[in-house]
């Protein structure tokens, strides 16, 4: 197991992909703190590691707030005593084009999805550096590179947290901390689904889910699980050399030409 005697902050751990990431580093060894803003479902997530026999805490975060956050890293200390690894997955979908977006809209989009990496960062990289070294991964999206219409506040965060990714890598190499980001396509996810009903119009979510899906060349979506994998590789010793890099798992959803061309 990759992660044995090593401690990890996952953030957005109750649900989704950030779930899947905290569920992975805990079945390879970890002692994860559990991080999210939903208390009543991170209580949840916690009693059902710990009767599993996982090492985990739960950590009741406001991730945009800075106070909050140096409270939880610090809490993260007192209870496992280091910090090896950092996995950023807290994330809010949100819509609309810059006419139709509150700046309320917009600042709470960057607050929640680039601010508390800054935040997890700064409080938690002095704890890396006396560890001699550690990994941030960072989950970003596709529509950091290219975006749908009407969510122009966080296909911004979304390249933000590219360019933050890089600045990170850049100013710690020199620490041996190592900092990427994950961009995924479409993932069954509650996100996902809250989005499905926002767009679902006569169909269900279901359907919309599985319309969706069809659009990867792949032919499906991705999993909680295929993202922690790529996630728990980032961060592991299996990665060594590779920071300041953006990483699309999409289903190859990406590659493809967006003008469905005639078959021979």
């Amino acid at each position: 197991m990759d992660f044995v005697g090593k401690v990890v902050i996952v953030t957005g751990a109750a649900k989704g992909m950030g779930f899947g990431a905290a569920v992975k580093f805990a079945n390879e060894g970890a002692s994860v703190g559990l991080v999210d803003n939903d208390a009543a479902t991170l209580a949840t997530v916690e009693k059902n590691f710990l009767t599993s026999g996982k090492k985990v805490k739960a950590f009741p975060t406001d991730v945009s707030n800075a106070k909050e956050v140096e409270k939880m890293v610090a809490g993260v200390i007192a209870e496992f005593g280091v910090l090896d690894v950092i996995a950023n997955c807290a994330g809010i979908q949100t819509y609309g084009d810059a006419v139709e977006t509150t700046e309320e809209v917009w600042d709470k989009t960057l607050d929640v999805n680039v601010k508390s990496m800054f935040l997890t960062a700064k409080y938690g990289v002095p704890h890396m550096r006396k560890r001699g070294g550690g990994a941030i991964v960072n989950i970003s999206s596709v529509q950091s590179i290219g975006a749908q219409k009407q969510v122009v506040a966080y296909s911004t965060s979304k390249g933000a947290i590219n360019a933050l990714t890089r600045a990170m890598a850049m100013d710690y190499a020199v620490d041996k901390i190592r900092v990427n980001s994950v961009l995924p396509g479409s993932v069954d996810t509650p996100l996902l689904r809250f989005a499905a009903e926002t767009h679902k119009g006569n169909k269900t979510v279901d359907e919309v889910v599985a319309e969706w899906g069809s659009s990867h060349p792949i032919g499906r979506m991705g999993t909680i699980e295929d993202i922690a994998e790529l996630i728990a590789f980032l961060a592991s010793d299996r990665a060594l050399f590779i920071t300041g890099s953006d990483y699309v798992i999409d289903g190859g959803l990406m590659a493809q030409i967006p003008v469905i061309l005639p078959e021979k």
